[in-house]
């Protein structure tokens, strides 16, 4: 269940609900679509499920559609995910075929909708195509980029750039991800929602159940990494990091996380970590459901560090969740976690296994400095990273997009 808007008061203030009350008042009633292509499994499904239901609160007609394909469809797409962020992959013709196939059988599913929509939110490639089957399309059409494209493998994104040029505008989570094109370019970070039940103060016996729950050692440092099983999230680097802290450090490791329904490499990269974990007692590989919001909370809470060893991040939701619970994040020094982990201040930024061992040694070691960075870091999220902030610029951009030939907008 979504919280009400008024509910966040206490953590934000009145006169940011306030603020977004007005901005909202000039939307009113319109029509407002985010597509993407999984309900659960990811940071994009989980902002569009706090975001639809707040911008309803606020008087907007807005809905979520997902996309639907078949394994050739994901494969293709997991493709373009991994090109986006740098990988030279392969892009052969019968995976591109069924790709704009795909997308042009749920533009069938979807006209009804999509066609009159005074706004339509495209997130990332897998639906992009979809813009060109409405060619009579009533409102604005903004792609949302969620990846690190920083440094795209070319052949990747000049083909998705001819999806993307014709779009009214897009929304870019950092400045050096964003590639150069024809309309406006937006910068919105994402956020978290932190009365959810994945961020919302537990009581301390929900905390220590977790030790109970997962056969954790009360007795030994924790140190979690909560990410999909992916590759570019470096669950081998962890366990790498781990072993090295042991040789000086008593620790247990966890690593937390799901698949995404749009993702078909998770299985084989989930095998390869259990396999690199062999028989450690310390090691607990937790493949939890995507509903597993309270069991993710009391996890992090419970855990002294956490990690998030990425090599490519489009942002890391999992990094601010850990910070909004006043943890010091070790995190890869990369994209998104960049935008959040201020090195030496929030957390510390690494590029090794190396790296991350000797900063959880010193951490372990240092307690009161690692307390001291837990609460910058939540300080950070309260004043950059909550969903107010996130829905009072989307809502400041859907009203800029309504104006693009004013040179000035007065609200």
């Amino acid at each position: 269940m979504i919280s009400s808007l008024e509910n966040y008061a206490a953590i934000v203030g009145n006169e940011v609900i306030d603020h977004l009350r007005q901005l909202a008042d000039r939307l009113k009633g319109m029509k407002v679509i985010h597509v993407n292509s999984t309900r659960e499994g990811g940071g994009v499904a989980e902002i569009l499920s706090w975001l639809v239901p707040f911008k309803q609160q606020l008087g907007l007609d807005a809905e979520w559609e997902v996309i639907t394909g078949k394994k050739d469809f994901y494969q293709c797409t997991k493709n373009f995910h991994n090109g986006l962020q740098g990988a030279q992959v392969a892009m052969p013709d019968h995976l591109l075929a069924t790709y704009e196939q795909t997308n042009r059988e749920n533009a069938e599913r979807l006209r009804s909708k999509l066609t009159d929509a005074d706004f339509v939110f495209i997130h990332d490639p897998q639906p992009a195509p979809l813009l060109r089957s409405f060619p009579d399309r009533k409102g604005k059409w903004v792609w949302r980029c969620h990846i690190d494209l920083s440094r795209p493998y070319r052949a990747v994104w000049k083909y998705l750039r001819d999806f993307v040029v014709h779009y009214d505008a897009s929304i870019w989570s950092l400045a050096n991800f964003a590639q150069p094109l024809p309309h406006p370019l937006y910068l919105i970070a994402p956020s978290i929602d932190p009365l959810s039940q994945k961020n919302r103060d537990l009581d301390p016996q929900e905390v220590a159940a977790v030790f109970n729950t997962y056969n954790l050692n009360p007795d030994l440092p924790l140190i979690t990494q909560v990410s999909r099983f992916d590759r570019f999230k470096d669950p081998l680097g962890v366990i790498e990091a781990y072993r090295l802290i042991k040789e000086f450090t008593p620790v247990q490791l966890v690593l937390a996380g799901g698949g995404a329904s749009d993702d078909p490499e998770g299985e084989e990269v989930l095998r390869e970590v259990r396999e690199a974990a062999g028989d450690d007692p310390d090691v607990h590989i937790l493949l939890l459901p995507a509903d597993a919001h309270l069991e993710i909370n009391a996890l992090q809470r419970a855990s002294a560090i956490c990690l998030q060893k990425s090599t490519r991040e489009g942002f890391g939701l999992t990094v601010t969740e850990a910070m909004w619970k006043g943890k010091p994040v070790i995190g890869g020094d990369t994209g998104g976690i960049r935008l959040q982990v201020v090195n030496h201040h929030t957390g510390f930024l690494v590029n090794t296994p190396e790296g991350a061992a000797l900063r959880v040694r010193y951490l372990l070691k240092n307690r009161d400095r690692l307390e001291a960075m837990g609460q910058k870091a939540r300080d950070l999220v309260l004043n950059n990273f909550l969903v107010t902030r996130h829905l009072r610029e989307y809502l400041t951009l859907m009203y800029a997009t309504m104006q693009e030939t004013v040179e000035r907008i007065e609200l």
